[in-house]
């Protein structure tokens, strides 16, 4: 067996490259931090608003910036490099969550209605979104940048392990903190975490840069990275697949309203909820690991996509907390198949000198269909009630999922080798 090989068959190879340790350090506190955040926000602005549409404005306030800034985003990172991009993401995001510590506390929004406590949390979550639309790209580009390409399914997949991790603890922690301190000292605990990420990237070394012009204009290198994903059809048919699954199977984004009026559990159980789903997942990415998708993926893929759908429709109907955190997890684990197979096609398919700009249209297909979902599920559940919004949502998940099938020769035929 030649050295490639073996390294392929190895379930640990990247995790012997030091550097890719350190980044999975940073992948960790970033998503960690981010998502005890939204938690504790999700529930701060449901017990001021008492409306499950505001927990949508949550999602619409940060897709915006996240969308409208992906293309020159993903230019501007691969101009640059991308350990440095990091660190300024980092210190925004510090600035971000130390404003939203103060905004939470009562002393320093006294006298401030309620109404504008909301706008102004709305707009710390804004700028958040303008930070994610270079967050995303830079991370996925260093990935390739600390492995050889032969681990880039093995290296994704850890990645997405610590991604699931980070998206375990954060939000359970953050339903304790709720539950022990309040939700102001719980936002100082989400500053502190943001904290974790400098050393990692001090320890990893600045990278070369592969950006080629080629004498091509702004414009066209602003949309180079749209072009390259509209000609591949396995990559545009994964990431629409997966924005669409999500974009109406956002049943956590009203988690708040289910552990308060539909399961009555209170912020303890909404933070076991809100983890449930990244337990599932990771149970996913470790068996992948040792266990990687190499037989028709595609098929797999679909078929994951299908069960989370069917997931989200019971976990519409059940009035049981214990029958709510099975669903969810099982939810999770079932997108954790798509998250590796859609990462693994985006590391491999995709040129160096163009690994932000493609990173950053992934991030408007498939980031930013979290928040469109949390306000598609937020709006209809003002339209047709809490209930009926997660089912019909779950029902349009399976439509596309069918649909996708019929449609995409590439997707049923997809193949992960390097």
């Amino acid at each position: 067996m030649d050295t490639s090989e073996s390294k392929r068959n190895d379930a640990y190879a990247s995790l012997r490259y030091a550097e890719f340790n350190y980044y999975l350090v940073i992948r960790f506190a970033f998503v960690f931090a981010l998502a005890m955040q939204f938690a504790i926000i999700e529930w701060k602005v449901y017990a001021l608003s008492k409306d499950p549409f505001s927990l949508g404005l949550i999602g619409l306030a940060e897709v915006i910036p996240a969308v409208l800034l992906a293309p020159f985003a993903g230019h501007l990172v691969d101009k640059r490099e991308k350990r440095g991009m990091l660190l300024k993401c980092v210190i925004a995001y510090l600035f971000i969550s130390t404003a939203l510590f103060i905004l939470t506390w009562d002393k320093a929004v006294e006298g401030i209605s309620t109404a504008w406590v909301l706008n102004f949390i709305y707009c710390l979550v804004f700028l958040g979104g303008i930070v994610r639309a270079f967050t995303s790209p830079s991370t996925f580009s260093l990935l390739s940048l600390l492995v050889p390409r032969e681990l880039y399914a093995n290296a994704s997949t850890w990645s997405s392990s610590a991604w699931q991790i980070g998206g375990v603890l954060g939000p359970a922690l953050g339903g304790l903190l709720i539950h022990w301190i309040g939700v102001h000292w719980s936002m100082l605990c989400v500053v502190a975490v943001f904290l974790a990420p400098l050393y990692s990237l001090i320890k990893i070394q600045p990278k070369p840069i592969y950006y080629k012009s080629q004498g091509e204009s702004f414009f066209e290198g602003l949309t180079k990275g749209m072009r390259f994903v509209w000609n591949t059809k396995v990559v545009l048919g994964a990431m629409a697949l997966d924005m669409f699954a999500v974009l109406f199977g956002g049943a956590v984004a009203m988690l708040p309203a289910f552990a308060t009026d539909v399961l009555h559990v209170g912020s303890l159980g909404y933070g076991l909820l809100r983890s449930a789903p990244a337990v599932g997942a990771l149970i996913t990415m470790f068996i992948l690991a040792h266990k990687p998708l190499v037989n028709r993926p595609g098929i797999k893929l679909l078929a994951a996509v299908f069960g989370f759908g069917i997931t989200i429709i019971i976990f519409g109907l059940s009035t049981s907390f214990i029958l709510s955190m099975f669903i969810l997890l099982l939810s999770g684990a079932l997108d954790g198949v798509s998250v590796i197979i859609r990462q693994t096609i985006l590391q491999l398919k995709t040129p160096d000198d163009m690994r932000g700009r493609v990173a950053s249209v992934s991030s408007m297909f498939v980031g930013s269909s979290n928040e469109l979902g949390a306000f598609e599920s937020g709006f209809m559940a003002r339209v047709m009630g809490l209930v009926p919004s997660v089912v019909f949502g779950g029902c349009v998940t399976l439509g596309v999922v069918i649909t996708t099938y019929i449609i995409s020769p590439a997707m049923r035929k997809l193949d992960l080798k390097p």
